[in-house]
C-alpha cells in the first residue's frame, strides 16, 4: 500500500514538473488582447482559444464569453465582454 502511495505521488509530481516546462502561449496581436490575457487567461489556459478556433465563430465566442460570466462567475463587463468577443472572432474565427 505505502510503495502505491509514494507512486502516485511521484507520477503526480513528475506531471507537475512537466507542466512546468510549457510555453506561454502567443495570441495574434489585437485589439481586445489586453482583454483577453487579464479576464480569460485569469481562469485558464490560453491555448483553449487556438484548440476552438476552428470550431467557433462571432455567435460561437460569444456565447462561449456568455458562459464564462452567466455559469462560471467570471468577472467581466459588458465592454470587456464585447472586446474580448470582438477579437476573438476577428483573430480565432472560423
Amino acid at each position: 500500500m505505502r510503495v502505491a502511495v509514494v507512486a502516485m505521488i511521484a507520477a503526480f509530481a513528475g506531471a507537475a514538473a512537466a507542466g512546468a516546462e510549457e510555453r506561454p502561449v502567443e495570441l495574434r496581436s489585437g485589439p481586445g488582447l489586453d482583454k483577453v490575457e487579464g479576464h480569460c487567461g485569469a481562469c485558464h489556459s490560453l491555448d483553449y482559444i487556438q484548440i476552438n478556433s476552428p470550431f467557433l465563430n462571432t455567435v460561437g465566442w460569444n456565447a462561449e464569453v456568455t458562459k464564462m460570466i452567466k455559469a462560471f462567475g467570471a468577472p467581466i463587463d459588458a465592454t470587456d465582454a464585447k472586446a474580448i468577443v470582438d477579437y476573438l472572432a476577428k483573430n480565432y474565427g472560423s
